[in-house]
């Protein structure tokens, strides 16, 4: 039953990615433990990464096809990115698993507040991606200054933290801190994010699996499902608004978050 429902959580956490286009894999954790039925909130978390890692570098294939990825941006922010996960990983391994559930719901109730308030423009810059010609992107920024290169590393080991620390995606947190430090387009910047994504995964995955942290099987069987959802999402969201889809799944992600804290709260106090 455990296989079945991790399908089926994938499927629900890609039809989200595919409906709304980010913010759908922070579901990842939640569904492993109250749907998948998996208590072990470390488990939990190294399998989540493996998963969201795979299905990262399967995306970034069609993002390179549409010339939607910056190699030179995405290589910094990544490899410094990378000393941030290790460092969160780190630290995560060694905090009860009740306390970093009880964080985490604090994450998540931020994460909706932040799509709720920022949906008109986020939303319109995600509209805008496929109706803009790709060629006019540049393969990379177009300023290569000194400060922007610190401000790239600086945002990439922050990034790298809290994908290693909560075993999430972080492309909530990627895509804009590549717009803020790279500047560069939007369709650029989601494309570049899924190589941090992709790797920040891996590396949390493999760091956990070295701690025993990791079921790989549920891990493949919901990217399977996220697959399929993905597919289903990304056809419906062409024919729906998606500032409305947003702001929805915002308030899904705060209500989920807040049942966590409450879930959690015995495990901190």
């Amino acid at each position: 039953m455990q296989y079945i429902f991790s399908i089926i959580s994938g499927i629900i956490v890609g039809f989200s990615l595919g409906l709304i286009g980010g913010g759908g894999s922070i579901l990842a954790i939640p569904l492993l433990i109250y749907f998948v039925g998996i208590k072990n909130p470390h488990l939990v978390i190294g399998t989540t990464a493996l998963a969201v890692g795979i299905n990262a570098l399967i995306n970034v294939y069609s993002h390179l096809r549409k010339k939607n990825v910056s190699l030179r941006t995405g290589a910094i922010f990544t490899v410094f990115g990378i000393l941030g996960v290790l460092l969160g990983t780190t630290l995560g391994l060694i905090t009860p698993g009740g306390k970093l559930l009880f964080l985490f719901s604090f994450l998540m109730i931020v994460i909706g507040a932040y799509m709720f308030i920022t949906k008109c423009k986020t939303c319109k810059n995600y509209d805008a991606i496929p109706k803009k010609n790709n060629n006019d992107d540049p393969p990379d920024p177009p300023k290569k200054g000194l400060w922007q290169k610190i401000k790239l590393e600086v945002f990439g080991v922050l990034a790298g933290f809290a994908s290693g620390y909560f075993g999430i995606g972080g492309g909530f947190l990627i895509v804009p801190a590549l717009l803020y430090s790279a500047d560069i387009t939007m369709n650029l910047a989601v494309g570049t994010s899924l190589m941090s994504v992709g790797t920040f995964g891996l590396v949390t995955a493999l760091r956990y699996g070295i701690a025993g942290k990791v079921l790989v099987t549920i891990a493949l069987l919901y990217v399977l499902g996220g697959i399929f959802g993905g597919y289903a999402g990304a056809k419906l969201s062409s024919s729906m608004k998606r500032s409305t889809l947003r702001r929805f799944f915002s308030l899904i992600i705060i209500v989920v978050g807040i049942y966590m804290a409450i879930e959690s709260f015995s495990a901190v106090f």
